[in-house]
């Protein structure tokens, strides 16, 4: 996405430097690395590819917790040779107890797994939690359990603590250059701490620390990059935010120039939880629960406008919720249908085939030379067809991507003079017009104000202003896809273009019925 690299050759480049080391990655169960369900054959071959690259351990995990979407992965996993783990979603809400989780070990042992890791993405797992969830999976399961805290909260360490004392079999820490806020425990802390107890590890801290020198360099050209946490965050106690999700909020609020408003955003966030069933918050729920909360405080009116994802999990298409939906809300998205009540992938038909010739016949069109095994470009496209695209049109061109981090470029950039005119993209509608409108600097609180853009690219002519009042998008983004058609007729609610904005799809809707006068973006367009 950012620097143009290889994720696959990344991957066979690591295995080659580490051929002793296991190397782990996580995937989203059927959602694989993305964000909607891939058919039965696209998880297959995707796992059959990631393995013959190098990766040993897959940490597989749904963001419903639904075993019925895990249950493809980890079955292609077994069936390539790789160690299968199982996941557990860790969050709380009236719904979540502890025979949830005892339920849950059981259906992934059912399906067939090596290991169990509880994923403790937000940092809320309570020390004396930890400590009754492992004694009591260890105590009915015969299963190798493996931890995962994040340090946002301040629990993570005593988490741990207690639950190698449970008994748990492995937990991940960071080296402490690269640990805490939003990532997880310094590994030297907890050695210190274990040391001469039965549960020594055996590391040695002062060849530790020589890693920690290292990588205290390395990431001083990730200076401009991090988020604005310095120690622990209470808020996440009760908005339960991943912490990759709280650096992504604090990115994009401060795109649409209302970082003040991150506050409004963290109390809105478990509301919105609570209308999709309180799902737990991991990718890419966690983005979906977040990107609903920004768009109901930055147009002042919960869900006048549902993001694409949002409707899929009213609709089902993502799986069971730990209870019920709002039932309004469901209502409105389904429109007179049915809900999905079956494995969401069963609806899909096999689409590896047709994914790999239309990828072929886009490299064809535009010159492209796929790598030596094909399949590995076709999944990147299958997965990020923009990003995946972009990138192999300019696979050896490093101009078109973001330079390499430098340390001594990390001191964060003084803000850019704003530009003296705004820029608006329009939709015309007969007796409305409907506008992406960019301006750098505007604040877009009301949707009558201007969004800040996302880009420094030079301003497009907008598109003739008719005699209806124009309509800002609520979040700055990249135009996705432009629906509607010059001379176009559309009724009310119909869909205008879909806009790409934290990592999800924004619908932008016909507010009344009329006729498309013209239409002043493209596909790409920030």
């Amino acid at each position: 996405r950012f620097l143009g690299e290889d994720p696959w050759l990344r991957l066979r480049e690591l295995k080659k430097a580490m051929p002793k080391t296991p190397l782990q990655m996580l995937l989203r169960g059927q959602n694989l690395l993305g964000y909607r369900h891939y058919a039965d054959d696209v998880v297959e071959r995707f796992v059959e590819r990631a393995v013959k690259n190098g990766m040993d351990v897959f940490r597989v995990f749904d963001a419903m917790n639904d075993p019925r979407n895990m249950k493809a992965a980890l079955q292609a996993v077994r069936s390539h040779g790789a160690h299968a783990q199982g996941t557990l979603s860790y969050t709380t809400s009236p719904a979540h107890t502890l025979q949830t989780w005892l339920d849950l070990t059981e259906q992934l042992l059912e399906t067939g797994v090596d290991s169990i890791a509880i994923k403790d993405m937000s940092g809320i797992l309570t020390p004396m939690a930890a400590y009754e969830l492992v004694s009591e999976i260890k105590k009915r399961f015969e299963v190798r359990l493996h931890l995962h805290c994040h340090a946002t909260t301040g629990m993570a360490e005593m988490a741990l603590l207690k639950a190698i004392e449970a008994g748990v079999d492995g937990v991940d820490t960071a080296i402490s250059s690269m640990s805490a806020t939003y990532g997880h425990p310094a590994t030297e802390a907890l050695v210190a701490t274990l040391a001469g107890t039965e549960h020594d590890t055996g590391l040695d801290i002062l060849k530790l620390e020589n890693i920690a020198a290292y990588f205290r360099e390395v990431r001083k050209k990730y200076h401009a990059f991090e988020g604005q946490l310095k120690g622990y965050d209470s808020r996440i106690l009760v908005a339960q935010v991943p912490g990759g999700m709280l650096t992504n909020l604090e990115s994009q609020l401060k795109q649409q120039n209302a970082a003040d408003k991150l506050d409004q955003v963290l109390a809105e966030i478990p509301r919105v939880r609570e209308d999709l069933g309180f799902i737990p918050l991991v990718t890419p729920t966690s983005q979906i629960v977040g990107t609903q909360a920004v768009l109901n405080v930055l147009t002042g009116e919960r869900y006048k406008t549902i993001a694409k994802e949002t409707a899929g999990i009213l609709k089902g298409e993502y799986g069971h919720t730990p209870v019920p939906v709002n039932a309004a809300l469901q209502a409105r998205v389904l429109e007179g249908g049915a809900p999905v009540t079956c494995r969401p992938a069963d609806l899909l038909k096999p689409e590896l085939a047709e994914l790999e010739a239309d990828v072929r016949r886009q490299a064809q069109e535009k010159g492209i030379t796929l790598a030596g095994n094909a399949i590995d470009d076709v999944l990147t496209v299958a997965l990020f067809p923009q990003i995946g695209l972009k990138f192999l049109e300019n696979r050896n061109n490093p101009a078109a991507f973001e330079p390499l981090p430098q340390a001594e470029a990390a001191q964060p950039v003084a803000k850019a003079e704003k530009p003296a005119a705004s820029g608006i993209y329009t939709v015309e509608v007969e007796g409305k017009a409907f506008v992406v409108k960019v301006s750098d600097g505007g604040d877009i609180s009301q949707l009558t104000a201007a969004v800040p853009a996302a880009s420094s690219a030079p301003v497009q002519a907008a598109a003739p202003a008719g005699a209806g009042t124009p309509v800002t998008a609520p979040l700055a983004g990249n135009i996705w896809k432009v629906i509607a058609t010059e001379g176009q007729t559309v009724a009310e609610g119909d869909v205008l273009l879909i806009l790409e904005a934290m990592k999800m799809e924004t619908e932008i809707r016909a507010a009344q019925a009329g006729t498309v006068r013209g239409i002043a973006v493209k596909s790409g367009d920030a």
